[in-house]
């Protein structure tokens, strides 16, 4: 791949559905359906931006960054996922990254779906703000010959991946509460209902601790592929921002990166995923003080949901897949005053001027007509919903409750171009998150009605009636 490719996306279009260079790879297969799952490091060298420049530089490494994924096979155009341990691509890079990937999986962008984990001791990419800002002086956002690097490992791991593709014969979802992890970022409010501070993903107030949960969504919810008896992919869903310290400058895949790790030492011929749900308004400050011991205790927490969610997958014959995508295209929303702006660290100044950089950077795309990409993918009744930006917990749930009694995994994180998604009916409560989201209360309206479309219809979908009378059975 050429030097610098990231370059090519800053002019993308809708048109974004063109094979121009996509060469199929891949070995035949006599399966129906198979699966080459695909795993490859992205930890940023020293020095290198974190956060998007909002926190500390890399100065150490606690333990490395992964992007993990798959290559979905059947009858038609292979479909991609990736899990990436890194804290957002934005814009033109969550574009770039897609685009890598369909060209090595011989697939075209729109079936490829890539969700950030949104760990914030790592990179945050956005090619538009990164031009901005280094036009004004400020440091680089994220160096792009280590994005590119990244982007070859990508291609060389897919395609090396899709030598050996392994048949797919059963796929199964579970389901476990996860206890004392997620805790609601919105609780502390005055009696208009506005927000008065926010518990963050760390908290040392007791007061703000001692506050209850709020609303979350507890489930850790597991869909698994199978080939015979072996579980083969496990791919892990949970609605949490997944930090429980970081600005210290120190690289690591935190709370829930270690819960997955654990997981794939214990298992070393399954390939698992984390994927971060609808956690904008979620974090885990009620059970976090900020402390190693937290950390630890907060990774055995998310680990022990895996297992139990693991121990209710019931494997059904895959008889069914199907990719849907929908695209919008909101409208921004008025930046705050300069006396509103959130300070993000230490140096107020500096976030304000990078937070104008990210948000310019997202006007300029509405103003190029390129919308968002929300996607779902099909496994009999399995529904797993891959959807953009920080967006509230109450998204996760209003999908899920589109298709009662039916399996709904969500997965946020995706293009992060608009930053906080909330609900329309949190905007007028203020707070950090309303702040900083990039788009109008109508943006809501928007994104329930796409997964509305993605997630119901098709009533004659292959494997629906085995798999409904499977979960019903339960």
């Amino acid at each position: 791949m050429p030097k610098n490719q990231l370059h090519q996306y800053r002019d993308i279009t809708p048109e974004f559905r063109a094979p121009t260079d996509c060469v199929p790879p891949l070995k035949k297969s006599h399966a129906a359906f198979s699966i080459a799952p695909f795993a490859f490091d992205v930890t940023p060298p020293l020095n290198h931006a974190l956060l998007g420049g909002l926190v500390m530089p890399v100065i150490g490494h606690d333990d490395p960054l992964e992007a993990i994924g798959y290559v979905l096979l059947s009858g038609d155009a292979p479909i991609v996922v990736c899990a990436l341990d890194w804290a957002g691509l934005l814009n033109d890079a969550h574009f770039a990254w897609r685009r890598a990937l369909a060209k090595a999986a011989g697939t075209t962008p729109d079936r490829v779906a890539v969700q950030c984990v949104h760990q914030h001791n790592a990179p945050f990419a956005c090619p538009g703000a990164r031009a901005t800002a280094l036009n004004r002086g400020l440091p680089a956002m994220f160096e792009t010959d280590f994005f590119d690097a990244c982007l070859e490992r990508a291609q060389s791991a897919v395609r090396a991946a899709l030598h050996a593709p392994r048949p797919v014969s059963h796929v199964g979802h579970g389901r476990a509460d996860v206890r004392r992890v997620a805790s609601n970022r919105r609780i502390a409010r005055d009696g208009a209902g506005r927000v008065l501070t926010m518990r963050g993903s760390m908290c040392a107030d007791p007061g703000l601790r001692a506050l209850p949960e709020g609303l979350i969504d507890p489930a850790m919810q597991t869909v698994a592929f199978f080939s015979g008896a072996e579980k083969i992919v496990s791919c892990h869903y949970y609605a949490t921002h997944p930090m429980s310290y970081y600005r210290d400058g120190r690289v690591s895949s935190d709370f829930c990166g270690l819960a997955r790790k654990r997981r794939q030492l214990e298992e070393p011929a399954c390939a698992h995923l984390y994927f971060t749900g609808c956690a904008g308004d979620v974090a885990a400050g009620k059970y976090n003080d900020g402390s190693r011991a937290a950390r630890e205790g907060l990774a055995r927490r998310v680990h022990a949901g895996i297992v139990e969610s693991e121990s209710t997958l019931d494997p059904q014959p895959l008889t069914g897949v199907e990719w849907r995508t929908e695209s919008i295209l909101p409208r921004p929303q008025p930046p705050p005053g300069e006396n509103e702006a959130p300070s993000y660290g230490t140096d107020a100044e500096l976030t304000a001027r990078l937070l104008r950089d990210f948000r310019f950077s997202w006007i300029r795309r509405l103003e190029r007509q390129v919308p968002l990409e929300l996607s779902c993918l099909r496994l009999n009744e399995i529904s797993i919903l891959n959807l953009p930006g920080e967006m509230f917990v109450e998204y996760q749930l209003r999908a899920q409750a589109m298709r009662p009694g039916r399996p709904v995994a969500v997965a946020a994180y995706g293009d992060d171009g608009p930053w906080y998604i909330p609900t329309k009916a949190e905007y007028p409560a203020g707070g950090y998150e309303v702040s900083v989201a990039f788009c109008g209360a109508d943006l809501d309206d928007l994104i329930t009605a796409a997964m509305r479309r993605l997630l119901t219809g098709n009533d004659d979908f292959p494997g629906a009636q085995s798999s409904a009378a499977a979960a019903a059975s339960r």
